[in-house]
């Protein structure tokens, strides 16, 4: 049986964009993907606005909190994805990197953050189809 591909999502805080990216790759892919999120400077909480915004999708990351990046979380997983952390990601070989250029949502209000939100889900559907397709 093939295990199941991990996908880390990073960015500075683990506040807005690694938060979103990961609720919706968990929420659209359910259990055919494993996913994890962390900041190279993790924020005392989640944006308000991002959880606001997530919750117009139906998705509640209310309990969410930020987590610190760490080498075993990048080895362990199959994708790693940074949105803004630049070069603070340690690097494996045989890893796949993608850098997302996303606007970051700190400071925004829910207005500000839904188009992030959007272009998220739909990089996060593609990234589904990629990796893990329906069989």
């Amino acid at each position: 049986m093939l295990t199941k591909p991990s996908v880390l999502f990073v960015c500075v805080h683990n506040a807005g964009r690694s938060q979103m990216a990961a609720a919706y790759l968990t929420h659209l892919a359910g259990d055919r993907i494993e996913v994890r999120s962390a900041g190279s400077a993790p924020a005392s909480s989640v944006n308000a606005a991002v959880v606001e915004a997530l919750a117009e999708e139906g998705i509640d990351i209310s309990a969410e909190v930020p987590k610190v990046l760490t080498v075993d979380a990048v080895r362990e997983s199959d994708v790693v994805i940074t949105m803004g952390c630049g070069d603070v990601c340690p690097i494996f070989p045989g890893k796949r990197y993608e850098d997302w250029v996303l606007e970051d949502p700190a400071g925004q209000g829910v207005e500000s953050v839904r188009p992030i939100r959007d272009e998220i889900r739909a990089r996060i559907e593609a990234l589904i189809a990629e990796i893990a397709p329906s069989s």
